[in-house]
C-alpha cells in the first residue's frame, strides 16, 4: 500500500465524501474561515453607549446596574437579537470596559476646602520635616464581634464555611484610633461609645501615650459633632494639642480610614470571637505587632498631599 492510498474499512466508508463538496478535494469550510460577527459595528457602538451612558432604568428594566443579563434583556428588545453573555462580555471589553466595584462620591464635599487642607498638610508636613510639630490623624472604631466576610483557599466544587455565634450588631468595640504620622505608630482606645465625655477621656489617654514632646502637636480628624463641642476644646486646649478638623465628607483625606480595613484583614476576617474580650485583646495585639514596624505602618498610612484632579472634577460636576 502506497503512502497516498487510504485503507478501506467498514469504519472509514464514506468518511471522506461527507466533507467534501461535488466531489471537489478541497474541504467545505477553510480552517482560516471564521463565522461572521454576531453585531455589526454600528450596532457593537450602540451597546457600549447604553451601558456608558444610561442605566436599566431608563429602558424599563429593573435597577441600576448593567449586569450581562439585564443586557441580553436590552438586546433582544431594541436589536431583535439574541446574544450569549460571552459575546456581550466581548464587546464591553473591546471597548475598554471592565467589570468593577463602585466607590461611592461623597457629592457634599468641598473641593475648594479640599485644596485649602492639603496645602494645609504639606505646610504641617514641612514643619514635621524640621522637627517643629507632631501629626496625628484620628478616627472613630467600630470593630464587630462577629466575622467578616473574604476569600480562602478551599476545594474545588466545595463551599468554604465558617462558623459564626452571630452575635448581635450592638456586639463591638468603640473608640479611637490614632495615627502617630510623626514616629510611624497607631494607638487604640476603646472606652466606649464616642460623645463628648469618652472623647474627653480618649484625649487624656492620648497625651500619655504621645508622652513629653518639645513639638507642637496637631490632631487631625473629621467634624463630629462632640469633636466640636466645648467640653471637647477645652479639654484639648488644656493638653496642648491643637486641632485642624478635616474638609466635610472627606474621609479619604484621613489615613487612618485604611487602619481599620488592614485590622479587619488581620483580625475579624473569617474569625469571630467568641466574647469582646478575646476581640479587644486580639485588636491590641494587632496593633502591638504592627507597631514594630513603623516602616510598614508609614507606607500603608501614608496621608494624601495630592489630590486627584478627575476625582476633583467630578465633585465640582455635582
Amino acid at each position: 500500500m502506497g503512502p497516498g492510498d487510504r485503507p478501506s474499512t467498514a469504519h472509514g466508508a464514506g468518511l471522506g465524501a461527507s466533507v467534501q463538496h461535488g466531489g471537489s478535494s478541497q474541504p467545505l469550510l477553510s480552517a482560516q474561515r471564521w463565522p461572521a460577527p454576531p453585531f455589526c459595528p454600528e450596532e457593537e457602538a450602540e451597546i457600549v453607549q447604553t451601558v456608558k451612558e444610561s442605566e436599566p432604568v431608563d429602558h424599563g428594566l429593573p435597577g441600576y446596574v448593567w449586569t450581562l443579563k439585564k443586557l441580553q434583556r436590552w438586546v433582544a428588545i431594541h436589536l431583535k437579537r439574541e446574544a450569549s453573555r460571552n459575546t456581550l462580555r466581548r464587546i464591553l471589553k473591546r471597548a475598554g470596559l471592565s467589570w468593577q466595584r463602585i466607590k461611592k462620591l461623597l457629592v457634599k464635599a468641598d473641593p475648594a476646602a479640599r485644596v485649602e487642607f492639603v496645602q494645609q498638610l504639606q505646610a504641617l508636613f514641612e514643619g514635621m520635616l524640621r522637627d517643629e510639630v507632631r501629626l496625628v490623624f484620628v478616627d472613630e472604631a467600630h470593630i464587630h464581634q462577629d466575622l467578616d466576610l473574604g476569600y480562602t483557599w478551599a476545594p474545588q466544587g466545595q463551599r468554604a464555611w465558617r462558623a459564626s455565634s452571630s452575635p448581635g450588631l450592638h456586639k463591638r468595640l468603640e473608640g479611637y484610633g490614632a495615627y502617630d504620622f510623626t514616629q510611624g505608630r497607631v494607638f487604640l482606645w476603646h472606652g466606649g461609645r464616642c460623645n463628648r465625655e469618652h472623647t474627653v477621656r480618649f484625649l487624656e489617654q492620648l497625651a500619655q501615650w504621645l508622652g513629653e514632646t518639645k513639638h507642637q502637636v496637631v490632631l487631625i480628624w473629621d467634624g463630629a459633632w462632640y469633636h466640636r463641642s466645648q467640653q471637647v476644646r477645652a479639654a484639648a486646649q488644656q493638653l496642648d494639642i491643637h486641632i485642624l478638623p478635616l474638609p466635610t465628607y472627606s474621609p479619604d483625606l484621613n489615613p487612618v480610614e485604611r487602619l481599620w480595613p488592614w485590622l479587619r484583614e488581620e483580625v475579624t476576617r473569617l474569625h469571630c470571637y467568641p466574647s469582646l474580650y478575646e476581640l479587644c485583646l486580639a485588636c491590641l495585639r494587632f496593633v502591638e505587632t504592627i507597631n514594630q514596624d513603623p516602616e510598614t505602618v508609614l507606607r500603608r498610612l501614608w496621608p494624601k498631599f495630592d489630590l486627584d484632579p478627575e476625582f476633583e472634577n467630578l465633585l465640582l460636576s455635582n
